[in-house]
């Protein structure tokens, strides 16, 4: 199914992030993984900022491929499916479709939402095993797995915390330590304890494993790592750290002993000395971002090479601008282990461009917490306010630097003063007037004079910036940017002043007015990517809610674009597009969601 091709030689990473001439962007955001429901750092750590980048690049006129999935295998989903007294693959099918509905509810537009238990992902996982034991890249190695004598089962890494060896952290989990973000192995953790009972009866027992020889790829990983010159400083910091730290790049395990999971197979039998175990749940699921592309390609009746003009160099996939976002604890993985597992497989795998990493969401100075009821979730955030609010806020505030923490002051403030009280004040001073005086037609007035072409000027200079902070995927700029030019438009209705114009001239506030709803348009084509929601029923008030932004077009002939909406134009009543959070309403949040001690 998937064919065999040469590697291709590395080449030298161009320094730059997008520019116009390139028109097949691949998008792909870390996989949820399935056993719950994320919370609010989750979303903004990847799915988020990815859409506002895909709806950007969309908007821009490039090819977009904005590909996730479930990430489903390992014990987390077994011992879930056992809690819900279903079977894993039920539990999975159900919480897939959970997730599916709420990244719809939270707007997020993917091209296709995908499965890592989907059989093109078994049929390539293995695919890639076999490649890269071809090429004298994977060992069986016999080990000592630590196996709990209390639960007569062995405690794959993730079910295993103890003090890190590193940086003494002593919450480490057995795959990797989120402190130091060293990665591990169980048998490494200092006083090691089952996560499921707290149990310290444990042994270590023989087994053998398959083990991808990183160590062989570190020269090329180094190189490639060396090429990205223009990765964000977080990204590139950690890769390098994991390179160079200690021994440097480890060999790593790809198999482990558990029965839900891709099965260790050579055509279609066990194979030898792997008998009864499954691929680790890291090695697979980043092959999700391939399979899902196929499955998409399948979906969508593409042709059979579809997929490979996005994931294989010489079907055109060298063509493609590949991004990545990421929160910073899978950075190591995508910089080094996925990237490794495509360059060992001798195949002309596409590596990616562009990796976006983010810091912590915290919430009130600590962590969310599932067992503890602290934080919000995002089936509570959206039955809470629309969905818009929640993205405003965590794009705008997005913890691209360093963490950031959401409280609900903080999100009161935002939604009350960024979008009630600018763009919503805008929108319902602008359509409640002219509602008003002239109906629901927009009426005949004079030609722009200076004050409309100063605020034309003004707002160019504005976009200009937002739209290079947009191509270089520097978010919070982004927002602040945006957050300025909807104040425009805020300015320009105060200075001009259509009510007192209307005592003495009509046909001067009737201008005002047009012009006014020109922003309206434009507001709402350039704010699409952060609050899609509100930008639908901007244009749908306008009657514009078929117009496609052509974000190109706006730099052509900028003023040309506030002349869209002309006099004799209807448009519908808005209500007020964003409610205000009262201190009483924002008190009793913080208290609902503070949580309670285990």
């Amino acid at each position: 199914m998937f064919g065999h091709v040469h590697l291709c030689t590395l080449k030298k990473t161009k320094l730059r992030i997008i520019d116009n001439q390139m028109k097949r962007i691949l998008i792909t955001s870390a996989l949820p993984y399935i056993n719950g429901i994320k919370h609010l750092g989750n979303l903004v750590g990847s799915q988020l900022p990815a859409d506002l980048y895909a709806r950007f690049m969309r908007a821009k006129g490039h090819e977009v491929a904005f590909i996730c999935a479930t990430d489903e295998h390992g014990t987390p989903a077994e011992l879930a499916a056992i809690e819900n007294k279903t079977s894993t693959d039920e539990y999975c099918r159900k919480m897939w479709q959970t997730q599916k509905e709420l990244s719809e509810k939270f707007f997020l537009s993917f091209d296709f939402f995908g499965r890592s238990s989907s059989p093109s992902n078994h049929e390539l996982t293995k695919s890639f095993a076999l490649n890269l034991d071809k090429n004298g890249l994977l060992k069986i190695v016999e080990e000592k797995q630590l196996y709990s004598k209390e639960e007569k089962r062995f405690l794959p890494d993730r079910y295993v915390i103890g003090t890190c060896p590193e940086c003494s952290y002593e919450k480490a989990r057995g795959d990797q330590c989120e402190n130091c973000t060293r990665q591990l192995e169980a048998s490494e953790l200092i006083n090691p304890s089952s996560v499921l009972s707290g149990s310290k009866n444990l042994e270590l027992i023989k087994t053998k494993h398959l083990y991808l020889m990183q160590s062989k790829l570190k020269e090329k990983l180094w190189a490639w790592v060396e090429s990205n010159k223009h990765w964000p400083i977080l990204t590139t910091s950690i890769a390098k750290k994991w390179l160079m730290d200690g021994d440097g790049l480890q060999d790593r395990s790809i198999t482990r002993d558990l029965s839900w999971g891709i099965p260790v197979e050579k055509d279609g039998k066990p194979w030898k000395e792997m008998e009864n175990k499954v691929f680790y749940v890291w090695f697979d699921a980043p092959i999700a971002y391939i399979s899902s592309t196929i499955d998409w390609a399948n979906d969508t009746k593409k042709h059979s090479d579809f997929w490979k003009s996005w994931w294989l160099n010489d079907h055109g996939a060298e063509d493609v601008h590949y991004v990545q976002f990421m929160a910073k604890d899978n950075i190591p993985f995508h910089t080094l282990s996925f990237p490794a597992t495509l360059l060992g497989a001798d195949q002309s795998w596409k590596l990616v461009d562009y990796i976006k990493g983010f810091n912590w969401l915290t919430y009130d100075g600590g962590k969310f917490s599932t067992s503890q009821k602290r934080g919000v979730f995002m089936n509570q955030a959206i039955d809470l306010f629309p969905s818009d609010c929640w993205r405003w806020w965590l794009l705008s505030n997005a913890p691209e630097t360093s963490d950031a923490d959401f409280t609900w002051r903080s999100f009161q403030a935002c939604i009350n003063k960024d979008l009630a009280d600018v763009l919503g004040n805008f929108v319902s001073r602008l359509t409640k007037f002219s509602l008003s005086k002239f109906g629901t037609t927009i009426p005949v007035g004079a030609q722009y004079t200076e004050e409309e072409f100063h605020t034309i000027n003004e707002i160019e200079k504005v976009f200009t910036m937002y739209d290079d902070a947009m191509s270089r995927i520097e978010i919070r700029k982004a927002a602040s940017h945006l957050r300025k030019i909807w104040s425009i438009g805020n300015e320009y209705l105060q200075r001009s002043q259509p009510w007192v114009k209307i005592k003495t001239n009509e046909a001067e506030a009737a201008k005002v007015l047009r012009f006014g709803f020109n922003l309206m348009l434009f507001f709402s084509q350039i704010s699409e990517p952060f609050i899609p929601e509100t930008s639908s029923k901007i244009k749908s008030c306008l009657g514009k809610s078929n117009d496609k932004i052509q974000w190109n077009s706006f730099k052509e002939d900028f003023a040309s674009i506030f002349k869209k909406i002309e006099f004799g134009d209807d448009f519908e009543p808005i209500d007020n597009l964003f409610t205000k959070i009262s201190d009483g309403e924002a008190q009793e949040l913080e208290k609902r969601f503070a949580g309670v001690n285990d």
